[in-house]
């Protein structure tokens, strides 16, 4: 390690900038529900954007039905 160290050029602020159209928040979920959505992804994909989409469902009022068409038409197109 240095014993001094020039910060004069430095910048405030995260050093990957941040998304477009997304907003960082602090939101206590229930463990049980992200459980499940960490399961549902399981290693490979982000429990956070399912619970995004889910919210976004539901705000949509999206119901199960379209939900399910949604899902397989989703999965028959990566399957082709």
């Amino acid at each position: 390690m240095k014993d001094q160290y020039d910060f004069s050029d430095a910048k405030r602020g995260p050093v990957i900038p941040q998304d477009a159209g997304k907003t960082r928040i602090t939101i206590r979920i229930d463990s049980d529900i992200v459980e499940h959505f960490k399961a549902q992804c399981g290693d490979g994909g982000s429990y956070q954007t399912m619970i995004n989409d889910a919210l976004r469902a539901a705000i949509n009022g999206e119901n199960l039905e379209d939900t399910l068409r949604r899902v397989v038409r989703e999965e028959l197109t990566h399957a082709a």
